[in-house]
Order: structure tokens, then C-alpha cells, then sequence
């Protein structure tokens, strides 16, 4: 609804105003939800991230996710030099509108310099994270869901399933009941004791919140890549060297309507997209209707 925000904060009320029709659709219909806030980090708004990590989540978001810009499309789109926004520039907005540490080294999806992720929990306004990096037993606890549980199906299945899905596995690893004992009696304390978390449970104050970045790579690096990568080769030069080691190590893959064949989305998005989209503007014109 606004024509041309000059500011993140500008955009609040109608981030708001999104977030509320779901809560009004769980309300009246009974339909849950999972709304995750999307934001392209350029060099001309790095400076507000901050401001909408503080601002959106109390909204109903349950992720927050940042991707800086990629040269992907028409070069008229972007402005200034997009290499100056990193990864690490994006996460240290992050951090200061938390306003503590966000750790995100106990989980890792693909390449290091693609994705960072923390899971976490909000309560009375403030974030912990589910996993300490620092904290051995976490750790611990993390390797034994991997072990254990990493194959399991949570999402879209009846409450009762998960339930004797995980009595099942209890029983079968009876070490479950001390590590997932001492995992609750740590996270209890490090959101502030048991009182402070019943008191913010009772006031509905207590939800789930990831913070996600994804790092895309220009469409100039990776056409190069993607052609030496379907030849078998390997580049000799250093910058299209990466971006293939980026390539390999993809968990961001999507499966080609046409082969079923999985791609990592920056090639999908950087070589094949500008290809097909040509093809459907003669497949589908545009056409004016009077």
C-alpha cells in the first residue's frame, strides 16, 4: 500500500497490519501459520537491519530472515558496490537490535559463507538461543537429536504420532530422559528461572523466533561456475573456484519442474531463470485487457 517507503520503519504498520490478518484467520478460522519476514540487505538500508530486528518480531513473525544483495537480473535494479554488505555485516545488525550475542555456531546448513542460522525463543521480549555453542551439554544434546531423532517427521503429522513416535524412541534410548532432562533445566535457566518463564507463558509472551541469512552470489560468478561445474572441470581462477565450492556444498537445492534434477538456487535464479523467462514471455504475453 505504500507507493515508495524511504525508510524500513515506514513499512511497521503494514508489516503489522500482514501479521494481524493471520492472527484474525487462527481467531475466526482455526488456521495456523509460520510467517517469516524476508528483508535484501543493500549498502543504502544495512544501517536499519537493526531496527527491524527489534521492531517486527513482537508483530507475530516467527523468523526473520536477511539476504544480501546478489547482482541477479537487470543491473538497473541495484546501486553502489553490493560486495560491501557480507554476511557478517548483516549478523552484526542482528546482534545489535537483539542486543546480545545471537549464536548460531552450534547448527550449520551448507557453506559457511551461504547461510547462518539461529534458532531461538522469545520471551518477555528477549531472545535466547535453544543452543549454546559455548555449552558442552547443548552440544551434546544437539549430536543426540542428530543420532537419534534427525530422521524423524515433526511437521504436518497428528500431535499424537509425535507423541508415540517419542516414547517409541525413549524407550528404545533410555538416555533420552537425562539428556533432554538436563537440556529443559538449562534453557529454564537461561531465560530466567522457572517463575519468569510461567509468568510469560501465562501472559502469551513466550514464542519461537529464527534468524536467518543467506548470502546469494552474483550471477557473474556463477554462470562461469555452472558451465565449467556441468563439463566436470574446475576453475583455475580463484573467484569462480569458490563460488563452485559454494555450489557443491548447496542445502538450498530446488527440483527443476521439467528434469526433477536438484539445483542450487543461485544458479537457478543467476542462469536457467533468465533463460526461461524469455521463453515464457512468448509462451504467456502480456496482453492488455480493456
Amino acid at each position: 500500500g505504500i507507493p515508495r517507503p524511504r525508510s524500513e520503519a515506514e513499512l511497521d504498520p503494514y508489516r503489522a497490519r500482514f501479521a494481524a490478518m493471520f492472527r484474525r484467520l487462527r481467531r475466526e478460522s482455526g488456521v495456523r501459520s509460520y510467517l517469516a519476514h524476508t528483508m535484501t540487505v543493500t549498502p543504502q538500508n544495512l544501517a536499519e537491519v537493526a531496527g527491524v530486528v527489534a521492531s517486527v518480531p513482537s508483530m507475530g513473525y516467527s523468523m526473520m530472515s536477511f539476504q544480501p544483495a546478489a547482482r541477479i537480473g537487470d543491473d538497473r535494479r541495484w546501486a553502489g558496490d553490493l560486495d560491501e554488505v557480507g554476511i557478517d555485516d548483516v549478523w552484526q545488525q542482528i546482534e545489535g537490535g537483539v542486543k546480545r550475542r545471537v549464536a548460531w555456531e552450534a547448527v550449520q546448513f551448507g557453506d559457511l559463507r551461504c547461510n547462518r542460522t539461529a534458532f531461538g525463543l522469545r520471551v518477555n521480549g528477549d531472545w535466547f538461543p535453544f543452543l549454546d555453542p559455548d555449552e558442552p551439554g547443548d552440544l551434546e544434546a544437539r549430536d543426540w537429536f542428530y543420532s537419534h531423532l534427525g530422521g524423524m517427521e515433526f511437521v504436518g503429522i497428528p500431535k499424537t504420532m509425535v507423541v508415540l513416535k517419542l516414547l517409541r524412541c525413549f524407550i528404545e534410548h533410555p538416555s533420552a530422559f537425562s539428556v533432554s532432562g538436563c537440556y529443559v533445566r538449562r534453557m529454564v535457566v537461561r531465560v530466567g528461572g522457572v517463575r519468569k518463564l510461567v509468568a510469560a507463558l501465562v501472559r502469551q509472551r513466550v514464542a519461537a523466533l529464527t534468524f536467518v541469512v543467506h548470502h546469494f552470489m552474483n550471477a557473474e560468478d556463477v554462470a562461469p561456475a555452472w558451465r565449467l561445474m556441468e563439463a566436470g572441470l574446475a576453475a583455475d581462477d580463484v573467484r569462480v573456484r569458490v563460488t563452485q565450492e559454494r555450489l557443491l556444498a548447496c542445502v538450498y537445492t530446488m527440483a527443476h519442474p521439467e528434469t526433477g534434477r536438484l539445483i542450487p538456487a543461485c544458479v537457478q535464479h543467476s542462469v536457467l531463470d533468465p533463460a526461461e523467462n524469455r521463453g515464457l514471455r512468448s509462451l504467456l504475453p502480456l496482453t492488455v485487457i480493456r
